[in-house]
């Protein structure tokens, strides 16, 4: 249950780096929980976590309607991977264990 925890992740996005926290719990290499960001917090669907391996997906709506598509390594208190903005491509996260 690596994964499992609230975790501090800052998004390189083409807007310049965005801080959200992210709240996961595997059951079962089913992944949930919650991401939030500037005041807006939402529930992470299509999670899936496979060993060190995670990936999960989040609807915003803020600065315009997207559905952020992340994919990563969990590594003790780090975590890191892309994150894909539909036709915008990927861009680098990374985090530390809150």
């Amino acid at each position: 249950m690596a994964v499992d925890g609230n975790w501090n992740i800052v998004m390189s996005t083409p807007m310049g780096d965005r801080d959200t926290t992210l709240s996961l719990k595997n059951a079962g290499g089913t992944l949930t929980g919650t991401q939030a960001a500037e005041g807006n917090t939402v529930e992470i669907f299509d999670g899936k976590a496979n060993g060190d391996d995670v990936s999960w997906k989040v609807s915003i709506t803020s600065p315009m309607p997207l559905t952020l598509d992340f994919t990563g390594k969990v590594s003790g208190d780090s975590i890191s991977g892309e994150m894909g903005i539909g036709p915008m491509g990927s861009f680098p996260f990374k985090g530390t264990r809150a």
